[in-house]
């Protein structure tokens, strides 16, 4: 950015305009910490030149490849492409650390939770009560490591809609509690989104750091990132609070009388050169996660001509995803974790099925209720995925109270997402945590129950798998009558799935059992029958 500058006239280092601008920039943290220069009677405000914009380069995705143990390719991991079309991690590292919304980043908080008790209208629950609601809200403040409950409080409200969310009377004895309640840092309103102006009041009443669902949600991502991706979408998701920020922050400057004047010769305002600075940085952010699409795309194609088929594993937050893959595939390197958004970024690992054949079961980000469709959108790239995939497999936590509200939301989830009808339909429901309920009985004849962790219904889940698996994918099973003196049978062993062999000895010949696909099979009959 050029540098900006703003002329102060008057007598003395700094005058007042010059420090409350100056203020301002720091107080947003969206422009680098401005700079006093003098001459004379005259004060400028110089900013240094903002950091390099981001090149025109795709970010670097993780290439996956197949390996087996004896050293050949059967199961994909990840591995950076050196192929020189990639953001740097310097570039990735500084979006995502310029900068996470105010009161997050770094330090601990001792939290006041409030949970709104919504009894009637658009907004109240149905199929949850306020005490499963705190509970949940409890166990995401528990997830992060340095922020600690002390105190929580249910409230009745009838007009969630209003600034304050709650009645006066009710909004005046909340606040005496909060104010009592010692060593407060911080109070977690659990709605999804606080408007500027409610924040701005709450902060104003209780003389601390307000958080809502979206701002602690997207905390947890941002202790979890580990990968350039993850990063990126969480910066994108980011921009919102940040805007709200700005607002307050201008808010709190425009009755100071200095939010609004104008800096330098740009005929910008302090408000407008921060909106722009925001924009371009939404911009560079949202370029970088275009290349990464475009590179998943060609990820998808790449699998799709190695005809592997692509499972991906979905649900709920916390609901046994990554533990159900390791005991599918026995992938050791899976460390699942009892934490609420422990798996952040897409991971593929590479398992079989009972017919021998190979398919790559997707990892995927936990689902969440009540959050707003931007962070779903931040996350598109990452969720882009599922609807990319050959089947659905919905795992569910049917231990948890909330079970039937939690699977609500992922429907309306996959349902925003616009995920195939194609999908939906086929997709397999399973029941995971049994081993958690005593005496599990399954009331939905279509869902599996399993326990992921001791390994209970896996075999039938499998088989249920590759039956549509080759429904979905137009495989097929055929007998196939093969000369072994030819290289017809190392052929099928490549290109197919061989499920058994009958040799008869006398002629040289073989009957093959293989479950092949309809390319496959075209190109094994213009081989070897000239067909």
């Amino acid at each position: 950015m050029a540098a900006l500058s703003r002329i102060c006239s008057g007598f003395g280092p700094c005058t007042l305009r010059c420090q409350r601008a100056a203020a301002a920039a720091a107080a947003c943290s969206l422009l680098p910490t401005p700079q006093h220069a003098h001459t004379g009677n005259t004060c400028r405000l110089r900013w240094p030149r903002a950091a390099p914009t981001l090149q025109a380069r795709a970010v670097s995705l993780c290439a996956r490849r197949l390996k087996r143990e004896d050293g050949q390719h059967t199961g994909f991991t990840e591995e950076e492409e050196d192929d020189g079309d990639f953001i740097e991690d310097s570039e990735v590292e500084e979006l995502f650390q310029q900068q996470g919304p105010e009161g997050t980043t770094g330090g601990q908080h001792r939290v006041f939770i409030v949970q709104p008790d919504v009894k009637w209208g658009s907004r109240k629950q149905h199929l949850t009560t306020a005490e499963l609601m705190m509970a949940e809200a409890v166990g995401l403040v528990n997830t992060l490591d340095s922020w600690r409950v002390v105190d929580k409080l249910i409230l009745s409200t009838k007009t969630p809609e209003k600034k304050r969310i709650f009645g006066k009377g009710n909004f005046q004895s909340l606040t005496e509690k909060i104010r009592q309640t010692a060593g407060i840092t911080a109070v977690f309103v659990n709605v999804e989104r606080l408007s500027p102006l409610s924040e701005r009041e709450f902060e104003e009443a209780w003389g601390v750091k307000v958080f809502d669902r979206y701002s602690v949600v997207l905390h947890i991502f941002r202790c979890n990132a580990r990968t350039k991706e993850a990063k990126l979408q969480i910066s994108l998701a980011e921009i919102p609070l940040l805007r709200s920020r700005l607002k307050n922050e201008m808010g709190n400057m425009d009755q100071q009388g200095g939010g609004s004047r104008y800096i330098g010769g740009s005929g910008e305002t302090l408000f407008e050169v921060q909106q722009r600075l925001l924009k371009e940085r939404e911009l560079k952010i949202r370029s970088a996660l275009e290349k990464l699409r475009r590179k998943r795309h060609l990820l998808r194609s790449q699998r799709k001509r190695n005809e592997f088929p692509i499972v991906s594993v979905l649900g709920y937050t916390n609901c046994g995803k990554t533990t159900l893959i390791k005991a599918l595939t026995g992938d050791n390197a899976l460390q699942p974790r009892n934490q609420l958004f422990a798996t952040l970024d897409v991971t593929v690992h590479a398992g079989q099925l009972p017919s021998r054949m190979t398919v790559l079961y997707v990892d995927t980000i936990g689902f969440l209720s009540q959050l707003p469709h931007q962070l779903i959108d931040s996350f598109s790239a990452t969720l882009d995925d599922i609807k990319h995939s050959d089947l659905l497999i919905h795992v569910r936590d049917i231990s948890h109270p909330e079970a039937v509200n939690q699977k609500v939301n992922v429907l309306n989830v996959l349902k925003n997402l616009k995920v195939p009808d194609r999908l939906t339909s086929s997709m397999i429901e399973v029941h995971n945590k049994t081993d958690l309920v005593h005496n599990y009985q399954c009331a939905e004849p279509d869902a599996l129950p399993i326990s992921a962790l001791q390994g209970r219904g896996l075999d039938e889940l499998k088989e249920v798998v590759e039956e549509e698996i080759v429904n979905s994918t137009g495989k097929h099973i055929l007998d196939l009558k093969v000369n072994l003196s030819t290289s017809q049978l190392s052929w099928l062993y490549k290109e197919a799935v061989v499920q058994d062999v009958q040799v008869n000895a006398d002629d040289g010949s073989a009957v093959v059992q293989v479950l092949i696909s309809t390319a496959a099979y075209g190109r094994y009959k213009k081989l070897f029958t000239g067909r």
